[in-house]
């Protein structure tokens, strides 16, 4: 999983990122509208960003930069993050609007809390076109990251997305996964690639 360092900071409006398209479901099918997402660190976050050329359908309840419980029964984003040694990692929801939700995890879908604990300093953006075009991107402290999961090169994560709703179409970036759609599987998130200036940090196994 790859993941850009920038230098200078990233801000919305001016971001500047390799994006990396998902054009098969979780089934392998072809998908008519794929969907695309860019990850990045500067010296104080982690950025997120997804966008895709297609009408969204969101959650009623959500409205931009708010947090909200639920955005997995519409369309959305994902990531995952995994802790190196525990096995604890976070599930982050990214609605086409800016609305954002996220929980922390023992073990596959074992909630730290049952109550839904808010990530401080998330900030997220959204832009949506005319033609239904939409772009979403959220900022997470870095220093939050590195605190409940050691955030760093032998991080795992993955990216998913949920679009068409309601015939839902499930999408992962994790390649060679089976089964149904589940995206609470830590055993295929991919360890992260922190690329620098033209060095990329991950271990060779």
């Amino acid at each position: 999983m790859l993941i850009e360092h920038k230098k200078s900071p990233l801000r919305w409006g001016a971001l500047d990122l390799a994006l990396f398209g998902l054009e098969k479901d979780w089934y392998g099918n072809p998908l008519e509208v794929p969907a695309a997402f860019g990850l990045a660190i500067d010296h104080a976050s982690l950025w997120f960003v997804a966008t895709r050329r297609q009408p969204a359908s969101m959650a009623p309840q959500s409205r931009p930069g708010e947090f909200t419980p639920k955005l997995w029964e519409y369309d959305v984003a994902e990531f995952f993050l995994s802790h190196p040694r525990s096995g604890r990692y976070l599930e982050f929801n990214l609605a086409p609007n800016g609305a954002w939700w996220s929980s922390e995890f023992t073990a596959p879908r074992v909630r730290a809390d049952p109550d839904d604990v808010q990530i401080p300093g998330v900030k997220t953006f959204s832009d949506l076109a005319p033609d239904g075009t939409w772009v979403a991107a959220a900022s997470i402290p870095l220093d939050v990251l590195k605190a409940r999961f050691d955030f760093g090169p032998e991080t795992r994560m993955n990216v998913c997305f949920i679009v068409d709703s309601p015939d839902q179409k499930f999408l992962t970036a994790a390649p060679g996964v089976d089964g149904e759609p589940d995206f609470h599987r830590p055993d295929v998130f991919s360890q992260v690639k922190i690329h620098d200036g033209g060095l990329t940090f991950h271990d060779n196994a």
